[in-house]
């Protein structure tokens, strides 16, 4: 590990707007902030706001930016991504955010039933080999319905139109509420300062031309999913940092 992942680290350690908590310990002690984050971290009650995979925090800052009246949660396994947002919110003081470096598997270890109002899911890696890994799956629904206010929503940003089509697949499965569909973001003309919020590999996409697209839905609670019978056609091109698409 270089060294400047690990001084990163070290700053994590001494953050208190950031928590580690290794699987051992969850299983041993409990996280013990799960169902008091309103009243023991934000001191307040308002809504919570999750960021899945939230990488350099882009979203979870410049939401807590644009909501100071909404906590927000960034959530990601790699650390020193994480350790820019983490220190920005705190040079600028934002009491409404904080990070949570864990796998998105171990979320209900970190919150309770209706603990969490909406979710955003910004730019996932589309793993189309691999159904049980896409956030948006059944597998991750039955996740996040757990920890959801009723009519608690998902948002999804992505480049990937592999990603898109199975959401939206699963979402026709299962009959779901959308509140906003657009398979062209920037081109669509919507005037909302909160899709206009870019995260470093949605920089990185715009670049390369690529449309982005944004879909909101109701993530409903205990509910019979079923996993979509669909042929997705794979996205050609390779991904920022990831595996070929293939």
């Amino acid at each position: 590990m270089g060294k400047n992942k690990l001084s990163k680290f070290a700053d994590m350690a001494t953050y208190p707007n950031v928590f580690q908590y290794t699987f051992g310990v969850l299983k041993k002690e409990g996280f013990p902030l799960k169902g008091k984050w309103k009243s023991e971290y934000f001191k307040n009650n308002n809504p919570i706001v999750l960021e899945l995979g939230c990488g350099k925090g882009e979203y979870t800052v410049g939401l807590a930016q644009l909501f100071p009246e909404k906590n927000f949660i960034g959530i990601d396994i790699k650390g020193a991504r994480m350790w820019s947002g983490a220190k920005q919110a705190l040079n600028e003081k934002l009491t409404n955010a904080a990070f949570l470096r864990t796998h998105i598997e171990l979320i209900h270890h970190f919150f309770v039933e209706n603990e969490v109002s909406e979710i955003w899911i910004t730019f996932p890696d589309p793993q189309m080999k691999k159904i049980n890994k896409r956030l948006t799956s059944i597998r991750f629904m039955q996740m996040y319905s757990q920890i959801l206010n009723d009519d608690g929503v998902i948002h999804l940003k992505t480049d990937s139109n592999f990603l898109f089509s199975y959401t939206q697949a699963m979402i026709r499965e299962n009959n779901l509420t959308v509140l906003t569909d657009i398979d062209n973001l920037y081109e669509s003309g919507i005037n909302d300062k909160i899709l206009n919020i870019q995260t470093f590999y949605e920089q990185q996409w715009r670049s390369r031309g690529l449309n982005i697209k944004y879909i909101k839905f109701i993530c409903p609670k205990n509910y019979n999913w079923a996993e979509p019978d669909i042929e997705i056609e794979k996205d050609e091109y390779r991904s920022f940092g990831r595996d070929a698409r293939i």
